[in-house]
C-alpha cells in the first residue's frame, strides 16, 4: 500500500510551493509507508520524465530532502511505498515507473503480482525490470493506450482488471506532457487492517494555475473527493479537469 501525490501547474514550482504548509504532514506518512520513495518530473514542454527514487524511508533520507528541494517543474509525481508482502524492497520495485514519455505511480495490489503478464504487449516486456504488480499494471495501461488512445485505453485497462482480476486497489496516477490522469478504483473493504475508513480515498484541488491530487491521511481541508470508479483527466495546456465515470 502506498501514498500518491501529484500536481500540474501553469509554471514550474516545487512541491512546497504547490502543496503549501501541509506538505510535511504528507511526508510524515512515510513513517508507515517506509519501503521507498520516488519523485518524477515531466515538464509540459518536454516528452521525457526525470526520476529520482530509492528503497528507503523518505522522512529520514537526505537524498529525498535534496530531491524534494530541487524539484522545480510544471508537472510532478511523488510516491511513498509500503511494499506488498512478497515483493522485494528494491530500486527496481520503487515507483515511479517511466516509459516513452509517460510516468506512473500506483497504490494497491493486483494478485498474483504477475497476473497481467499475458495481457501486456510483448514489445513492452523487455522493459519490465522488477517483480511488482505495479510495473506490470503500468505496461498493461500502455498496451491498452496504444490500442485505443489515452483516455479510452485507461478506461479499458481499468475495467478489464476490475472484471477479471483479484485486486485491493488500482488507484494510480499517469502523466505525460499533455495530460495528468488519476485513476480511482478500489475495494474499500480491502484496506489495511490498521487503516482508517477512507484509506484508499483520493482528493483533488483545482486552483488558479494548478491542479493537485493526493491520497488521504493528512490535512486536505477544501479538497474535493474523487469518487471511486472514476478517473480525473487534467489537460495540462488549459489545466481544465474532468471527472469521468469508468
Amino acid at each position: 500500500m502506498c501514498r500518491l501525490l501529484g500536481f500540474v501547474s501553469s509554471q514550474p514550482e516545487s512541491f512546497a510551493q504547490a502543496v503549501g504548509e501541509n506538505l510535511n504532514e504528507f511526508i510524515h506518512l512515510s513513517s508507515v509507508h517506509c519501503d521507498g520513495w520516488g519523485i518524477a518530473t515531466l515538464d509540459e514542454r518536454t516528452a521525457a520524465a526525470h526520476v529520482s527514487r530509492a528503497p528507503e524511508l523518505a522522512e529520514s533520507s537526505s537524498y529525498f530532502t535534496k530531491t524534494l528541494e530541487e524539484t522545480n517543474s510544471d508537472g510532478a509525481l511523488l510516491h511513498l511505498r509500503w511494499a506488498t508482502a512478497g515483493i522485494p524492497v528494491s530500486e527496481n520495485n520503487t515507483h515511479p515507473f517511466t516509459h516513452n514519455g509517460f510516468t506512473f505511480i500506483h497504490n494497491g495490489a493486483i494478485n498474483p503480482p504477475n497476473a497481467l503478464d499475458p495481457e501486456i504487449d510483448p514489445g513492452f516486456k523487455p522493459f519490465i525490470l522488477g517483480q511488482s504488480d505495479s510495473e506490470r499494471y503500468f505496461y498493461f495501461l500502455l498496451t491498452q493506450i496504444e490500442l485505443l488512445g489515452l483516455v479510452d485505453g485507461v478506461k479499458s485497462a481499468v475495467n478489464k482488471i476490475r472484471s477479471n482480476f483479484d485486486f485491493s486497489s488500482i488507484n494510480a496516477m499517469l502523466m505525460n506532457d499533455k495530460y495528468f490522469i488519476t485513476i480511482c478504483e478500489h475495494d474499500p473493504s480491502r484496506k489495511p487492517t490498521w487503516g482508517l475508513d477512507g484509506y484508499y480515498d483520493l482528493f483533488y484541488k483545482p486552483e488558479q494555475g494548478q491542479v493537485l491530487v493526493a491520497s488521504s491521511g493528512w490535512d486536505q481541508a477544501g479538497w474535493i473527493n474523487l469518487p471511486n470508479h472514476h478517473i480525473l483527466v487534467v489537460d495540462r495546456a488549459s489545466l481544465s479537469a474532468k471527472v469521468l465515470a469508468l
